[in-house]
């Protein structure tokens, strides 16, 4: 039978190891160190573990609990093992010696002192180094330990592991803030120089040690700082670049964008992602041959790809955060934590993708698969949230299978171990049997009640919630973040929708160009002006005719009175009607005058003069008004199609220059032609 996983914790009383499934009990000969204790971690190889005190460093076998050696080093505050678990590294604060010197806060020890001059107690330090910087501390060593290696200024210095004095080689790199030594046995190493004085960012591959020319590499603008994730195997690099500030306002947290590259040269590209928004989280497969990438505004979206970007499944849009392969590859776990409500979604991969639970695992600040790729392992920390810390082990199917509360729980880990240690076999065949701790907890939760929901009026209740207060999963419209088409969107989700009344016919709505939805009373061009008040009519017909005047068109004439301003008009209708008590209904309607002229006046229509012919020269005026309409729409097109030329010239340029261009940069030079025909239909000889 394999050994059991387990899982150490550190607290603010002291650390603690617990024997995980079946057992589900604290090691056994484990004396539980207590104090202030800043730092603790497993070896790689699953062969220690190690914790710092204010005096000392500990070690012990997590197999028995026994202390193994104990490393004399005041105030640790970081440390580390290389991946066979011979060397410990250790980070102490910067200091100054008396001199003034900066001390060396960087040291490696041997995990277990084989040297004839030391009695097992007292351990010489193999290296030490000044290291400023608590980011990126700790060296990098590849898979068999012969090298390890860290980054100064402008270079990588590499080490042979038991000789740290002096270095063995270096990869002069002008401006070089990171680097990732590949996990496999091609010894790869990655390098990232941020942009400056003008210039792209950079990733770039070399062989160790052939330092002369990189055997990959990818320019890029946008990217301050990086996550550089190689695969298991050490064959393919993934680059997460992110700028520090979004230049086009959209978020607070800066740019993303995905990139990946062959160790081997063999291809470079940008992982294309077909949703606007960040990237939330990017994991490899540990079969090195697909990787998952969860990106997108809320709700998110969750894409497989094969191992040269292309996309294989996308899962269902969810507000989700966190990816993570289980350590066999059979199962993937989608979860949204931080500011999320803590579901994780389980899937099947070797069956066809197939969803196996959602977990409710709120307020989670911890999520990781355990070895044997059965059981999750998730935990409340300090100091992200002081309450309600504790751990919880789920089984793979959804149960809860282990629970215990703690007082301020810094961090927990599981205790790395191989896979072929815990053959994966089939986790549902036999499902385990719950720790008592987690039935307890069971037993006090409350069982979730229905959803009060929102308060509605009387008037909108019985009816379903309007789309554009529904996110993108649930069917509503999906959220734009472009300043630009604001105007035309209910708070950035898509189109609003047209209003309604129940009972009534629906009525095609007219909004005229700039108006907000929901506003006034709009009618749309043409509409028959009796449906107008008679107040509406007038104003209307006032309108036009002085807009008709302004246009040098002469407005009809009307009776006797074609002379006259509107004003003067109506200012004899008002005399009239004071004279003789009351109006005609067609004098008031057609703007002539009223009873008081003489009746002769109305028998004899000959002697009216006829109204002048408008509609002729309106006519023109609108034919006018069409071409300068379909003009100016035709330069438009023009200007666009121009701009796409000048750009197309700038990157012929800079390819010219030897600059290596984007797949899609490429793609457009080769639209040069039919750009210019388009010009060529359209009449433009320039």
């Amino acid at each position: 039978m394999a050994a059991p996983t387990q899982l150490a914790f550190r607290t603010v009383k002291g650390i603690g190891i617990l024997d995980a499934a079946p057992v589900y009990e604290p090691l056994s000969g484990f004396v539980r160190p207590e104090g202030n204790l800043r730092c603790s971690a497993y070896s790689p190889c699953g062969r220690y573990f190690a914790w710092a005190s204010p005096e000392r460093v500990t070690i012990i076998d997590p197999s028995v609990g026994h202390v193994v050696s104990t490393i004399s080093a005041e105030n640790v505050f970081e440390l580390g093992f290389s991946p066979l678990g011979t060397y410990l590294i250790t980070w102490q604060r910067p200091s100054k010696d008396a001199n003034g010197d900066a001390v060396r806060n960087l040291k490696v020890w041997k995990v277990i002192e084989t040297s004839p001059e030391s009695n097992g107690d007292e351990h010489t330090v193999v290296g030490s180094f000044v290291q400023k910087s608590q980011t990126g501390w700790n060296l990098q060593y590849t898979f068999d330990e012969s090298l390890c290696a860290r980054v100064v200024t402008n270079e990588v210095q590499f080490f042979q592991s038991d000789n740290l004095s002096n270095v063995w080689n270096k990869l002069r790199v002008e401006g070089v803030s990171d680097f990732a030594l590949s996990p496999g046995k091609n010894n790869s190493i990655a390098v990232f120089i941020p942009e400056r004085k003008g210039q792209p960012a950079a990733v770039k591959v070399f062989n160790v040690p052939q330092f002369g020319a990189p055997v990959s590499q990818k320019s890029f603008f946008k990217g301050d700082k990086v996550q550089l994730k190689w695969n298991s195997n050490g064959t393919t690099l993934l680059v997460l670049a992110q700028t520090e500030v979004d230049r086009s306002g959209k978020s607070y947290y800066g740019e993303t964008t995905l990139y990946l590259l062959s160790a081997n040269g063999g291809f470079d590209s940008r992982v294309d992602l077909d949703k606007e928004g960040p990237i939330h989280d990017v994991s490899w497969n540990p079969n090195s041959k697909e990787f998952g990438v969860v990106y997108g505004y809320m709700p998110a979206k969750t894409t497989i790809f094969n191992f040269r970007g292309v996309a294989k499944h996308s899962f269902p849009l969810a507000p989700r955060n966190t990816i993570l392969f289980s350590p066999h590859g059979r199962f993937v776990l989608v979860a949204g934590f931080g500011n999320l409500a803590g579901q994780m979604d389980i899937y099947d991969l070797d069956k066809n993708y197939n969803k196996v639970v959602t977990v409710e695992a709120s307020n989670a600040s911890v999520c990781e698969w355990s070895p044997d790729g059965q059981f999750i392992l998730t935990a409340t920390t300090s100091p992200r949230l002081r309450v309600d810390n504790g751990v919880r082990i789920w089984h793979v199917s959804g149960g809860l299978m282990y629970n215990e509360d703690m007082n301020e729980l810094y961090e927990v880990v599981w205790r790395p171990q191989s896979t072929t240690q815990h053959p994966l076999g089939d986790p549902f065949q036999t499902l385990p049997a719950p720790h008592p701790s987690a039935l307890a907890y069971l037993s006090t939760k409350k069982a979730p009640a229905k959803p009060v929901g929102a308060y509605r009026p009387p008037g909108a209740r019985g009816q379903l919630t309007p789309l554009a207060f529904k996110r993108e999963d649930e069917g509503g419209a999906a959220y734009v973040r472009d300043g630009a088409s604001g105007g035309s969107a209910l708070n950035g989700f898509g189109k609003p929708r047209r209003r309604e009344v129940p009972g009534a016919e629906p009525v095609e709505e007219y909004l005229p160009p700039g108006a907000a939805p929901g506003g006034g009373v709009a009618l749309p061009p043409g509409a028959d002006q009796e449906k107008l008040s008679r107040s509406a009519a007038k104003n209307k017909k006032k309108r036009e005719a002085k807009k008709q005047q302004q246009d040098g068109l002469a407005p009809p004439a009307h009776g006797g009175q074609s002379g006259q301003s509107p004003d003067r008009r109506g200012h004899e209708r008002s005399r009239s009607k004071g004279q003789n008590g009351h109006v005609d209904g067609n004098a008031r309607r057609n703007g002539h005058q009223a009873n008081g002229a003489p009746q002769s006046a109305k028998a004899k229509p000959a002697e009216t003069p006829a109204p002048a012919p408008a509609p002729a020269p309106a006519a023109a005026a609108d034919a006018a008004a069409d071409a300068a309409a379909n003009t100016t729409a035709q330069d438009k097109k023009i200007r666009g199609l121009l701009k796409k030329i000048r750009a197309i010239e700038e990157l012929k340029m800079r390819l010219a220059g030897g600059e290596k261009l984007e797949d899609t940069q490429v793609k457009k030079i080769q639209t040069e032609d039919s750009v210019r025909k388009e010009l060529e239909a359209l009449g433009y000889n320039g």
